[in-house]
């Protein structure tokens, strides 16, 4: 067995994975609601919409959400 094991190339799709999450979060519009709350959403990814108490709630919900899709 070589250094990759029986897995194939995990590191290779976590990069690739990794890298497609971080261009899809450099998308994110983010709006500060009346009530103080934030909103966020990634425009190329139709009925993706969280919701957070500060904007770092909601982008940590956001890259959550991407990552169940």
């Amino acid at each position: 067995m070589g250094p990759k094991g029986n897995r194939g190339c995990p590191m290779a799709v976590q990069f690739i994975l990794s890298d497609y999450m971080s261009q899809l979060m450099a998308h994110a519009v983010y709006d500060k609601l009346d009530d103080g709350t934030f909103s966020g959403r990634i425009p190329e990814r139709k009925g993706v919409l969280v919701f957070g108490a500060a904007l770092r709630v909601c982008e940590d919900e956001l890259r959550s959400t991407l990552t169940r899709k």
